[in-house]
């Protein structure tokens, strides 16, 4: 089983997604400057990397231990602000998804509204480790920034709501289950079942690049061996002496998959009496966006879920072209125009949405 194998078949992003979605902008900004400047063309380099938002560095309390966040606020309007609270997929993400989640936060400020996200915890320095986490421990964490948000006097606290993406789909339905008082829910490339995403991804990300019928079938058997050690309960120890890989997981991410690998979302569903946003893109390579549609149709009443579609879009709401096949153009689109990175839409869908929704 190889490493991106073994990622797919534990419902985790693959390293090829992982390495896709660290949007290093930061360091590519200031090396595009200087290129750009040769060029003549740093002043464009800068104006399209220069959003409508100030962002304030700060601790807040969390569950476990303080959490080292921002804050993005509207550079126009006066408070108090509404807040969208940020919940990351897999992965080592700081704040700002290595800026990412920056022209998101634009578009949530012209509606009036702040945006919250932090480091997960051992990110950048800041305490902890995610990967002793289970989804519950996620969203526990997440209600205690919610609770310190509502005590601001620079936030209404009646307009809070969340965007969440990929694994955030087995954190947020919690969190929305306890604060029926939330304005909305935004979720965004979100599967139902742990496994069944990983066969799904594992399988998409195979046909994507047009594997051969027995690469298909030699990966899906060696998926098949490495669940059985998590279905076995087994240690770390027993793991890794029946593991045959080269590069076996860490004993940190062997025990995260371990405690979350059961996660399914229908159960808490239900429970949900807030407004939620379903955003998906019909080239998702990581879930199965037909799947999680239909399940969310099924089980949230039509008044209650909207669902967006966004054609020629990857897992993350970006172009297809630019996200599912990482490559220079993308890199020059993030330097140049980072907000046509997004598929057609989602950025003013995301600001009408949330400007639509009464106050609770």
């Amino acid at each position: 089983m190889t490493a991106s194998d073994r990622s797919q078949a534990h419902g985790e992003d693959s390293p090829a997604d992982q390495a896709r979605r660290r949007w290093v902008r930061r360091a590519l900004i200031a090396a595009g400057c200087v290129v750009a400047l040769i060029l003549g063309a740093g002043g464009r380099v800068l104006y399209a990397n220069d959003f409508a938002i100030r962002e304030e560095r700060l601790t807040i309390p969390g569950s476990a231990q303080p959490l080292d966040a921002i804050l993005a606020w509207p550079k126009q309007g006066k408070g108090p602000f509404g807040l969208v609270v940020f919940v990351h997929g897999d992965g080592a993400a700081n704040a700002n998804r290595d800026g990412f989640y920056e022209p998101i936060w634009e578009s949530f400020a012209k509606a009036g509204y702040a945006s919250l996200s932090w480091n997960k915890p051992g990110v950048g320095g800041a305490q902890g480790n995610w990967l002793d986490q289970s989804m519950h421990d996620r969203a526990a964490e997440t209600e205690a920034a919610i609770d310190w948000a509502r005590q601001r006097a620079d936030i209404d606290p009646h307009r809070v709501g969340i965007w969440g993406i990929s694994q955030a789909g087995w954190v947020v339905p919690e969190v929305a289950a306890h604060r029926p008082d939330l304005q909305f829910v935004v979720l965004v490339g979100v599967a139902v079942n742990w496994l069944r995403q990983g066969e799904y991804n594992l399988l998409a990300e195979l046909r994507h690049r047009h594997a051969s019928e027995p690469e298909v079938v030699a990966a899906l058997d060696r998926r098949n061996a490495g669940l059985k050690p998590l279905r076995d309960n087994a240690t770390y120890e027993q793991y890794l002496s029946a593991c045959t890989d080269s590069d076996p997981m860490s004993a940190d991410r062997w025990n995260f998959v371990l405690k979350n690998y059961r996660s399914d979302v229908t159960e808490i569903l239900p429970q949900i009496k807030v407004p939620v946003l379903l955003a998906l893109g019909d080239d998702d390579l990581n879930v199965d966006v037909n799947e999680t549609e239909q399940e969310y149709q099924r089980i949230l009443p039509p008044q209650q879920l909207t669902v967006r579609r966004y054609p020629n879009a990857s897992h993350n709401i970006v172009k297809a072209d630019l996200d599912n096949d990482q490559n220079w153009r993308s890199m020059v689109v993030a330097l140049f125009a980072p907000r046509s990175l997004y598929a057609p839409g989602y950025l003013q869908n995301l600001q009408d949405y949330v400007a639509q929704q009464p106050a609770r």
